[in-house]
């Protein structure tokens, strides 16, 4: 058995195997605005319910191991004392993903990632209208486990309002596990399904995504993507140029033939068999090209 002193390995490595072996977690969709009133969305996988009376949830921003930074979301949280935390189902996970790109300070996350914002009741942050459960926390503390990268910082939220769609309720006007349809992190790329299993979402770039709100209009209203397709869209660094997709175009057979069919609905069916295959550049350069 390999044994390990936490003291003798790196940060990130150490980190690794918390993440790998304590899982899987409940992730919390935290939504917080800062003094300015500008919206902040991120994702943290270090999350739970810790009391029902009084309803408490607890998740940890941490510093970052690499520069030992701090989240915007944590900056928020010490500022304003308010947080909406949205659950993640399968629907939105590849949008959720996506959001955690660290985007410049100002940049909006919602429309990166391709979410509606939703007034709060009692709070002022924004709730993801997309989540299927929503809800709006008063911060009661934060605690700071440590001060070097990879240290937690404990968010104490009280829970205020509680926003449940119907459509993952049971008979009973109870939550339906089959129909909330939840995921939960696992460690690396990894995530868990309810009821279904393990699956894998490919890690934002470290580079800066397009974001779902580059992706034109044709493509965002043609109803033949979810928005987890979109994300996937978004992942990408750059739109492809008209050399790149003319070199696609020339070298693929099935391309000419879709392209020949001058029919928008059987280029949007191949383009979404790119993107389900991980080949969202492909996608990309057939929703480009012309005939």
């Amino acid at each position: 058995m390999l044994s390990i002193d936490p003291k003798e390995i790196a940060p990130a490595k150490l980190q690794g195997y918390l993440q790998s072996a304590v899982a899987p977690r409940p992730i919390a969709f935290a939504s917080t605005i800062d003094t300015d009133g500008s919206p902040n969305l991120s994702p943290f996988s270090f999350f739970n319910v810790f009391s029902s009376n009084p309803p408490i949830l607890i998740f940890s921003p941490a510093r970052r191991v690499r520069d030992n930074t701090t989240k915007h979301t944590l900056i928020n949280a010490q500022n304003t004392k308010e947080v909406v935390i949205n659950v993640v189902n399968y629907d939105i996970v590849e949008q959720m993903s996506l959001s955690s790109t660290e985007y410049p300070d100002g940049v909006n996350e919602f429309e990166k990632a391709g979410f509606t914002m939703l007034k709060s009741d009692k709070v002022k942050p924004f709730r993801v209208a997309e989540s299927p459960v929503q809800f709006e926390c008063k911060i009661n503390d934060v605690v700071a486990l440590g001060d070097q990268g990879g240290a937690g910082n404990l968010v104490i939220c009280e829970v205020v309002k509680i926003h449940i769609s119907e459509a993952v309720l049971d008979a009973n006007g109870m939550i339906d596990q089959y129909k909330i349809d939840l995921v939960a992190r696992m460690g690396g790329n990894w995530y868990s399904r309810s009821n279904v299993g393990m699956f894998e979402v490919e890690k934002p770039l470290t580079t800066l995504g397009i974001g779902v709100d580059s992706i034109p209009d044709f493509i965002k209203e043609s109803g033949c993507f979810t928005g987890n397709d979109l994300a996937r869209l978004g992942n990408i660094e750059n739109i492809p140029t008209e050399e790149e997709i003319a070199i696609f175009v020339k070298e693929n057979f099935e391309v000419k033939a879709v392209l020949s069919a001058d029919d928008m609905a059987t280029k949007f069916q191949k383009a979404k068999e790119y993107v389900d295959n991980g080949r969202a550049i492909d996608a990309w350069k057939l929703l480009l090209a012309k005939k």
